[in-house]
């Protein structure tokens, strides 16, 4: 599901048992990320598949990358895979304005 960035902190911030995924490249993390984010980058193929099968089924998924459209592929994979809560920042990092670390 495709959220503003309103939308997206909003719901992040009234659920429970959620993960923040940021699905970009390590040198793209290195610039900042949105704080308590765990990194996998959908670039790395099955061991992007292998390490998002190894995760929870039950949490909510928040995921992000640089514009928002990794993210959302990230979202359809998961879906695939059996994920029922997974929610695409749309805009990504570039139109992000919340705290980065």
């Amino acid at each position: 599901m495709n959220l503003s960035q309103e939308e997206w902190v909003a719901q992040l911030e009234a659920d429970e048992n959620v993960v923040i995924l940021d699905v970009r490249t390590e040198s793209e993390v290195n610039e900042g990320m949105i704080p308590n984010s765990i990194n996998i980058d959908i670039h790395k193929g099955q061991e992007f598949i292998s390490e998002i099968e190894a995760l929870d089924r039950d949490k909510k998924y928040y995921i992000y990358c640089r514009s928002g459209a990794r993210s959302a592929k990230a979202c359809e994979i998961m879906n695939e895979l059996g994920f029922e809560h997974t929610y695409n920042l749309l805009g990504g990092m570039l139109e992000w304005e919340g705290e980065v670390e």
